[in-house]
């Protein structure tokens, strides 16, 4: 039986997994898919919607709070920063295909925001990245049980 707490805790775990939360969304979906109680596809559309919230809230933290970069609080550290802008400088716009790896993704999402990428450009790259990363995740997993 399908219960939409189950998708609502999906959501939310892929969402903070956008930010620089720790949390582990491809673990979660990959245990919802070997479970075959849940379409795929749904799973999928639910995870990719979640991710490219949070990082859409990380582009927001860069376009209107990068001034607070120095604080203890702030999200990101200086190192991680200059990296994935040093990655965005090189690559401009296509940086955020890596979006969803680890360690540089949420700073490269963070830092497309300070360097003013247009939101429709950036939805669209971290979508097509996040979107890849869980229809790749879902699919091992299912040949996994297909096994």
């Amino acid at each position: 039986m399908v219960h939409l707490t189950d998708f609502a805790g999906l959501f939310l775990v892929c969402f903070l997994a956008a930010t620089v939360l720790p949390a582990q969304s491809e673990i979660l979906l990959a245990g919802m898919v070997l479970a075959q109680h849940y379409p795929a596809w749904a799973l999928i559309a639910v995870a990719t919607v979640g991710n490219v919230l949070g990082s859409t809230v990380n582009w927001l933290l860069g376009r209107y709070v990068a001034h607070f970069e120095g604080r203890r609080w702030f999200p990101v550290k200086r190192q991680r920063m200059q990296r994935a802008e040093g990655w965005y400088r090189r690559w401009g716009k296509w940086s955020l295909l890596l979006s969803w790896a680890p360690f540089i993704g949420d700073p490269l999402t963070l830092v497309a925001g300070v360097l003013r990428e247009p939101l429709p450009a950036f939805l669209a790259l971290v979508t097509l990245a996040k979107l890849g990363r869980y229809v790749l995740v879902a699919w091992l997993a299912e040949g996994w049980v297909a096994e």
